[in-house]
């Protein structure tokens, strides 16, 4: 998502909070503790999707994944074709941002559940803790936190994706695509094939601002403002919890294009919002708490450490921000990606263009897993 926005902070002696929102421009700067300005390039997720197709079957349920001493219900959902052949498992992880939500990958699951071949997939999204219609506990969130909960769901005996090692292929989308590359590096997941989809590394913040030790203070600060109890949810109401915010930012650079924003879309991720502890993740996300790596370096390496290992294919967008697409475009060529396509879209292709996405990922899966004749 991309904020613009003028605030002061609140001081030792004054909590007055003025936030004024502005069109998004390239040029940035900030000032905390003074007023200052924000646009920041984000990647949010909204959705205007149905299931509908008969033939995939959609189940939903919940799954209690517990975290120190707490116990976080975790929404998922399943797309499976009635068949009695067995199926080729796919986990689908939503890009991380202040509104992601399972929804952003549903058309693309039924797409990939419902075709006919010779390998029958069954498709399962899940929302991630603290975003989605999961639990949104007040919890110190990081990228380690994120990479735990992905490799319990994973691994977990009596979780819904449960399969033996090298039986499972995770596609992931923005951050979420990096997160489970890391993990697949440490070897804490053993999948047959990563699909990373627009993927991401840097926060909102940092990846404008950069991130030395006076940029990581300021981000503190707010990252402790957005959690505060009264004034935390005036800010995220202003910056994020707001349907003119919403619709702006998503018809700059979320989508490709702004005629595809409709107002059921703004709508249904406004309602995301305003669902209780709403706010706390996406103050870890827009910080770079959640950030995977910390430079493009990194992020390549990570790539590079799964060379001869495990598949990667990765599908960047043709209308991506500048800084995002750099990234993106790193990864062509680059060592560990087996694969590189390039498809319409910002940085929710699999939502605003689900059949091209799903076309896409289906003949890598052909590719690499069709039994040969």
């Amino acid at each position: 998502m991309a904020l613009s926005a003028t605030f002061i902070t609140p001081s030792p002696s004054s909590s007055n909070l003025y936030t004024k929102f502005r069109k998004p421009f390239l040029s940035h700067s900030v000032y905390l503790l003074k007023p200052f300005k924000i646009r920041a390039s984000t990647t949010l997720d909204y959705s205007n999707v149905s299931s509908s197709d008969k033939s995939s079957p959609l189940k939903t349920s919940n799954w209690q994944w517990k975290f120190k001493d707490n116990l976080i219900n975790i929404y998922y959902e399943e797309h499976v074709k009635e068949s009695s052949e067995p199926s080729q498992n796919i986990l689908m992880m939503p890009t991380i941002s202040d509104v992601s939500t399972v929804e952003e990958w549903r058309l693309v699951a039924e797409d990939i559940a419902q075709r006919s071949g010779s390998v029958n997939y069954r498709t399962t999204i899940v929302d991630w803790p603290g975003l989605g219609y999961s639990d949104r506990p007040k919890i110190d969130y990081n990228a380690d936190v994120l990479e735990k909960f992905l490799v319990d769901f994973i691994n977990s005996p009596n979780g819904p994706v449960k399969q033996p090692d090298n039986d499972l292929v995770i596609i992931g989308g923005g951050h979420a695509a990096s997160i489970v590359v890391r993990a697949a590096k440490k070897g804490l997941v053993k999948p047959k094939a990563i699909a990373a989809v627009a993927p991401t590394w840097s926060g909102p913040l940092p990846i404008v601002f950069g991130r030395d030790s006076s940029m990581e203070t300021r981000y503190g600060l707010l990252r402790g403002t957005l959690k505060a109890p009264a004034v935390g949810w005036m800010v995220y109401n202003m910056l994020v919890s707001n349907e003119n915010a919403i619709q702006s930012q998503y018809k700059s650079h979320v989508y490709a294009n702004p005629d595809n924003v409709t107002p059921a879309i703004v709508e249904s991720r406004y309602a995301l919002t305003k669902r209780q502890g709403a706010r706390y993740l996406p103050a870890a996300f827009l910080t770079g708490l959640l950030d995977p790596v910390t430079s493009r370096e990194e992020f390549l390496q990570l790539f590079a450490d799964l060379e001869g290992k495990i598949p990667v294919f990765v599908v960047s967008t043709k209308g991506s921000p500048k800084r995002s697409k750099a990234e993106m475009e790193a990864l062509n060529g680059a060592k560990g990606v087996c694969k590189f396509v390039e498809v319409p879209g910002a940085l929710l292709p699999q939502e605003e263009y689900p059949a091209l996405v799903a076309e896409e990922l289906y003949q890598f899966l052909q590719q690499y897993f069709s039994p040969v004749a």
